[in-house]
């Protein structure tokens, strides 16, 4: 069964004219059931996480600050969200999501998380929108209860993953692949693995032919037994917050690829949401909606 985190804290109210488009959290279940693609029963429940996970990534002194609300508000003003209590059990909460997700992937070969996809999330900061690296957190989870060796972490969001590079980059059982905009935010990245850099205005064809080369011959060389994948649709053409030029099609072509892969090879892959900005709501739940989509038809 595609089994999918969900909890209502998700959708975390914000400041009337917010640019993060919170409601997406709760239309895109919503869609997933109206349409049939999903009932009630594919979506499970997330809860707050035991600390030890968490703090298997995340410094301790950080992880306090952010519990306790003692935050510095320059460091709160780079996350991007007022700093509140429920903000910070909403990020535990997620981190849970994907931590459970990785157990369901085990059994059923994927899971999903609603949201997550928190790249941005440092071992001692949070930034855009990130607090806590939930990917991260489920790596260290399958690493710690011995489920996992060799990890990949496929992080094809457009904004490249510079906290899960830096919480990686030591650590040569964890793989951290980020294909992303080289022209988008973080203007100062991190060093991944692999990091491919596209130009402004990518199209779904050159998109698509170089996610194809490269993919085959990283899974060979990486091998892993388990992958994340960060499915951001922000790569769209009409994200505000992008600056490729991918249509939906082509952006439901790439979660084909990548899911197919993962699927004919036998790996277990949990997939978190990531980022997605365009205009109009609509288009982003169908985009994200088009990922839950493939992984029921290719996997059940």
């Amino acid at each position: 069964m595609l089994k999918i985190a969900y909890h209502p804290i998700y959708k975390h109210p914000l400041p009337e004219g917010h640019r993060f488009p919170m409601v997406k959290y709760e239309l895109l279940p919503q869609q997933l059931i109206y349409e049939g693609t999903c009932t009630p029963e594919n979506f499970f429940e997330p809860d707050i996480p035991d600390d030890q996970y968490i703090l298997s990534v995340h410094d301790a002194d950080y992880y306090h600050d952010l519990v306790n609300l003692r935050i510095p508000q320059k460091a709160v003003r780079k996350i991007g969200f007022p700093l509140s209590g429920q903000l910070v059990e909403r990020e535990r909460i997620i981190a849970d999501g994907t931590i459970k997700g990785c157990d369901f992937a085990l059994e059923f070969g994927i899971a999903m998380n609603i949201a997550g996809g928190t790249h941005h999330a440092y071992t001692d900061r949070g930034e855009a929108f990130c607090l806590l690296n939930d990917q991260a957190i489920g790596a260290r989870y399958l690493q710690r209860e011995g489920k996992a060796k060799k990890i990949l972490i496929a992080d094809l969001d457009v904004h490249q993953g510079n906290g899960t590079a830096q919480i990686f980059q030591n650590d040569p059982s964890v793989f951290t692949f980020s294909m992303h905009g080289n022209s988008n935010y973080p203007f100062k990245k991190e060093d991944s693995d692999l990091d491919i850099a596209l130009k402004k205005g990518t199209s779904d064809e050159e998109y698509l032919g170089i996610l194809k080369e490269i993919f085959p011959g990283l899974m060979e060389e990486v091998q892993p037994d388990f992958i994340f994948y960060l499915c951001g649709v922000d790569v769209l053409s009409t994200d505000k917050l992008g600056t490729l030029a991918l249509t939906p099609q082509g952006c439901k072509e790439r979660d084909a690829y990548v899911l197919r892969t993962c699927r004919d090879l036998g790996i277990p892959v949990q997939c978190s949401m990531g980022g997605g900005y365009s205009k109009e709501i609509r288009i982003i739940v169908e985009a994200h909606a088009n990922t839950f989509r493939l992984a029921r038809e290719l996997y059940f």
